[in-house]
């Protein structure tokens, strides 16, 4: 495994054609289609980044800005934003394109956690990453802030749930759209 590798290395691109299967009830492309795309396409970035087999651990910030059509073509590029020892952050930027009237729109955007496995199935190191440019420095540094804040979030809501109580609940909860019926014994 070479110890270091830059961004340009493992980018990918996957294109697929949106066909009439994949729409959803309202006649848009479901967006589990788009996700399961998604997950191909980093799966590919980060096992190119790796060396390795690789498994998506998280994925944030699914953001659905704009439906996808049938008939569309569909772009996913991925990027290796961030490495840490085995694990690293892909972002993804899915991009529908209109054939007909020659129009590209930004649809979707995420983040993919992905862990590189060994042989024994166990997490193994990946090769660090090699930034060329400021915009590279910028993702790297912001999937460095992205994972801090998760980190918080996460440590918050386990405090939470185990410092909740109903009497607490129920003020909480007085001016949200919920009833709380619990009938105790």
């Amino acid at each position: 495994m070479t110890d270091s590798k830059p961004v340009r290395a493992s980018q990918t691109t996957i294109t697929e054609l949106m066909i009439p299967s994949y729409a959803n009830f309202g006649g848009k492309i479901h967006g589990g289609i788009l996700l399961s795309l998604m997950d191909k396409v980093a799966y590919a970035c980060a096992s190119k980044h790796a060396g390795a087999y690789c498994v998506t651990v998280t994925v944030d910030k699914v953001e659905f800005l704009q439906p996808v059509e049938v008939g569309q073509l569909v772009s996913m590029h991925a990027s290796v934003n961030y490495v840490g020892n085995s694990s690293m952050i892909v972002g993804i930027r899915v991009e529908a394109q209109n054939v007909k009237l020659g129009t590209i729109t930004h649809t979707n955007s995420s983040y993919f956690t992905m862990v590189a496995k060994g042989d024994d199935d166990k997490p193994t190191k990946v090769p660090k990453l090699i930034l060329e440019n400021e915009e590279e420095v910028r993702r790297f540094v912001e999937a460095l802030r992205m994972k801090e804040i998760k980190t918080r979030i996460r440590e918050a809501l386990d405090d939470a749930k185990s410092q909740i109580e109903l009497p607490e609940a129920r003020e909480l909860l007085k001016n949200e759209r919920c009833i709380i019926d619990i009938h105790l014994l």
